[in-house]
């Protein structure tokens, strides 16, 4: 099983064994990660599961679409590694992986 550290605005870590094929999000929300709101519950419709990918993992997490690109012009800010969760799809490729949540999602 993939291994990913969610890392909270705070500092603290959690490390959690994922299974593939479920979102980052989906993990947070399963294994009670504070951080990672989901208000829409993965469908990509709002922005409250936004995470900072750690720049090493960048190319392995897959490339943002237009959707996901105009969501993430709301969040406070965004930057070059603004990902949101529900979008990453987990697999063995994703092992290792690390996330941090922002401050707020609202």
């Amino acid at each position: 099983m993939p291994k990913i550290t969610y890392i909270e605005h705070g500092g603290v870590e959690h490390i959690i064994n994922a299974q593939s094929g479920f979102s980052v999000m989906e993990v947070a929300k399963a294994n009670g990660i504070p951080g990672i709101d989901a208000d829409c519950g993965g469908s990509c419709a709002c922005a409250t599961c936004h995470v900072y990918v750690d720049p090493d993992w960048l190319d392995r997490v897959g490339h943002r679409s237009e959707n996901e690109i105009e969501l993430l012009e709301c969040v406070d800010k965004p930057d070059d590694t603004s990902r949101l969760s529900c979008q990453i799809v987990i697999s063995e490729a994703l092992d290792g992986l690390i996330v941090r949540m922002p401050q707020d999602q609202h």
